[in-house]
């Protein structure tokens, strides 16, 4: 058990109306967070609830609806943190996807894809993190900034080809941002397999069952991650634990992005 090592601290996690960004909010609260700031962009009751499991952990909750893509909407959501100082960590964990698996269909996706995509993923990450900036540098300790970028941005599979593209951006920004912001800023990505979240809420329930017990039989593991599972490698880049590391990406796949290679040497 990791105990209280997020004790005061005051935390905004982005998308966390549900899953992974629900996850990330409860954990840091259990840990002993004054205040998680919890934004979402259209999901007014979900992210209540998210408040409300917040609260019950014995933190204070701050709801901020706002559009990550939309500067205006970031300055709103590290503005809710003003009263605190200080953000000791900064979550950016809101994305999108367009659904197009197969990757070979290039009519599937197009410009205004790409560009609504990028605008979330990769935009509203650099954004938050330059509106949260000055809070960051104000914590005590450096700031953590903890991207949520995917597996995708390693091996160029996933939902769509502008959703790995846009995922990829993402961890190369974060070196760009880790190298920039220190002293004073960390900043780490996870890179998740697949979650079984509400992300795929609209499919039928026996397709997502097959796509659960397809994804649990591609990994060396033989598992299908919960949001739970993901969100302690997030808050540990977070964490006190994690104080002298920056510019890393950590793969949190079960095992994905080893493929169907041996486990045992002959």
């Amino acid at each position: 058990m990791s105990g209280r090592d997020f004790e005061g601290f005051t935390v905004v996690v982005t998308g966390a109306s549900t899953g992974l960004g629900r996850a990330i909010a409860v954990e840091t609260a259990r840990r002993g967070a004054a205040l998680v700031v919890v934004n979402f962009a259209r999901s007014g009751e979900e992210a209540e609830e998210t408040a409300r499991l917040v609260e019950a952990q014995g933190a204070k909750a701050a709801l901020v609806r706002g559009d990550v893509a939309l500067d205006a909407d970031c300055r709103k959501i590290a503005a809710a943190a003003e009263a605190s100082g200080r953000i000791d960590a900064l979550f950016n964990n809101a994305g999108i996807t367009k659904f197009a698996p197969n990757h070979a269909d290039l009519d599937a996706v197009n410009a205004e894809d790409f560009l609504r995509l990028y605008s979330v993923n990769v935009v509203g990450a650099f954004q938050m993190t330059r509106a949260a900036r000055s809070l960051l540098e104000a914590a005590p300790a450096p700031g953590a900034v903890v991207n949520t970028s995917s597996i995708a941005a390693v091996q160029g599979i996933g939902s769509s080809v502008p959703y790995a593209a846009s995922k990829g951006a993402m961890t190369t920004m974060t070196l760009s941002l880790a190298r920039a912001l220190a002293p004073r800023i960390r900043v780490n990505a996870v890179c998740p397999g697949f979650i079984d979240t509400p992300w795929f809420k609209d499919m039928p329930a026996d397709s997502m069952e097959r796509l659960r017990s397809g994804a649990a039989n591609a990994t060396p593991l033989k598992v299908a991650s919960s949001a739970e599972d993901i969100a302690g490698a997030a808050v540990f880049f977070a964490s006190p634990a994690a104080r002298h590391v920056t510019g890393e990406t950590l793969l949190v796949d079960a095992g994905l992005h080893l493929g169907g290679a041996s486990l045992s040497m002959r």
